[in-house]
């Protein structure tokens, strides 16, 4: 079983999961949030967790995230396939020992993203055009955990994905948003109530090479649920 982790009841995982069925994957969503246990390592064969308003460090606001970035570090460890998003990455990196910096390289809106020589040549990304489109929308940012390999930079962010170990991915953008999440997250702030429609409208414009970055990543990370498997039996 894939298992997706819900951060926040306003941050769904949008297109992973219509992603997900297309592959034939069985996955299951679960809300620590809401006080649901977080799935039994033994039955968990990948694990993707999503983005949040909340920083990976606001534990005292959200005692969730405390024993939630405890399973990140055991996932990693047992090599389970971890894909984080946004919030999702930033947990990988505190649960791998490295800062998160609240207001800092901060982006909002359609914006590019580089792979690195490394990233040309990392398994997630494999097929991927170097230079891609990405949807930003992050105050905070981490630095990369102790031996981690930098995979992905953009001009405002240069720490936008990286991978731990070998099957342990944080990313710093969102390619699994549509439309409709953009005008919920737009909604959060006056300052980007206001910009609703030009964020919609520059997401419209760049909706095929969102889908097309989501679909490859999650094909590539699909395959290494297979190669685990395969490697376990």
């Amino acid at each position: 079983m894939l298992y997706i982790i819900q951060n926040d009841p306003e941050v769904p995982p949008g297109l992973v999961t219509e992603e997900l069925d297309r592959l034939g994957v069985r996955w299951a969503i679960t809300h620590p949030y809401g006080g649901e246990a977080l799935p039994d390592l033994a039955e968990t064969e990948a694990i993707i967790v999503m983005g949040g308003a909340m920083g990976a460090n606001d534990d005292h606001r959200h005692p969730f995230l405390t024993p939630l970035k405890g399973f990140i570090a055991h996932a990693v460890k047992q090599g389970i396939p971890y894909l984080g998003i946004c919030l999702g990455g930033q947990l990988l990196a505190a649960a791998m020992g490295a800062r998160v910096v609240s207001r800092r390289w901060e982006e909002l809106g359609t914006l590019t993203v580089s792979l690195t020589a490394e990233g040309r040549r990392d398994r997630l990304f494999d097929g991927m055009y170097e230079t891609f489109a990405t949807l930003q929308w992050h105050n905070d940012s981490f630095d990369l955990p102790k031996g981690a390999i930098l995979l992905a930079s953009s001009q405002a962010c240069p720490n936008q994905a990286f991978r731990v170990g070998q099957q342990a991915w944080g990313l710093q953008f969102h390619p699994e948003v549509d439309e409709a999440i953009i005008r919920d997250w737009s909604a959060w702030d006056k300052d980007t109530a206001v910009r609703t429609e030009e964020l919609v409208a520059e997401h419209r414009k760049g909706e095929a090479e969102y889908r097309k970055v989501l679909r490859r990543m999650l094909e590539n990370f699909v395959s290494m649920m297979a190669f685990k498997a395969s490697r376990d039996t």
